[in-house]
């Protein structure tokens, strides 16, 4: 059964098991599948409110790319989960011969690279949720105001959540090109996500 099948209760259960996965990248994909559908709840229910017709357009773009960026995420819970397991067995690979050695050690940096992309992705999807935050806070439905703060928070703390995970598996990584610029990216992806955070919140206060 995939993760993201399983009831929150299962969930949360199976994160708290001896198992080392899911572990935290597919905590924070999940944190950005909640954040995305706070995202969408809170165009929804701006949405088809005359009061708020000047913005109801954007809304449902918003909505839209809210139910998709959430689908997205959901995915990654589970894909993470693969991920990690891959490392794993690429590590459990022979290495009595020279050339097993040399296939084990393609397999682990394989494996690792994918890790770190995987996390990289879901990292990615949570900035693009904070992107929308300040929008939907201004023009938003205020009834609501509480719950796009808290998609903010949610889709930075699966924000940072990913970046983790990806700086892990850089440290495995001989490939120095790729370690650079996969850092460089993340260091741009936690700068840009606390602005927007700060500005949502900043937004979200002015309203309470």
């Amino acid at each position: 059964m995939k993760l993201v099948d399983l009831t929150v209760k299962g969930f949360v259960e199976e994160v708290a098991s001896s198992s080392p996965a899911p572990g935290g990248g597919s905590v924070g994909a999940a944190s950005g599948a909640l954040a995305a559908g706070l995202l969408e709840m809170v165009c929804n229910l701006t949405i088809g409110r005359p009061k708020f017709a000047e913005t109801e357009e954007e809304m449902q773009e918003i909505a839209r790319r809210g139910k998709q960026l959430q689908g997205q995420l959901l995915e990654l819970v589970d894909r993470d989960t693969e991920a990690f397991n891959l490392v794993m067995d690429a590590y459990k690979l022979p290495k009595e011969t020279e050339a097993e050695k040399q296939a084990r050690s393609a397999a682990i940096q394989a494996a690792n690279k994918q890790a770190a992309e995987t996390p990289l992705t879901g990292a990615g999807l949570c900035l693009e949720i904070l992107k929308m935050t300040p929008v939907v806070a201004e023009k938003g439905n205020p009834n609501a105001i509480t719950d796009i703060g808290v998609a903010a928070q949610m889709a930075m703390a699966g924000l940072q959540a990913t970046v983790l995970n990806v700086r892990i598996n850089l440290g495995s990584l001989k490939d120095e090109a790729f370690v650079s610029l996969v850092a460089s990216k993340v260091e741009r992806y936690l700068q840009e996500g606390s602005l927007l955070l700060a500005k949502t919140k900043e937004i979200v206060n002015s309203k309470l």
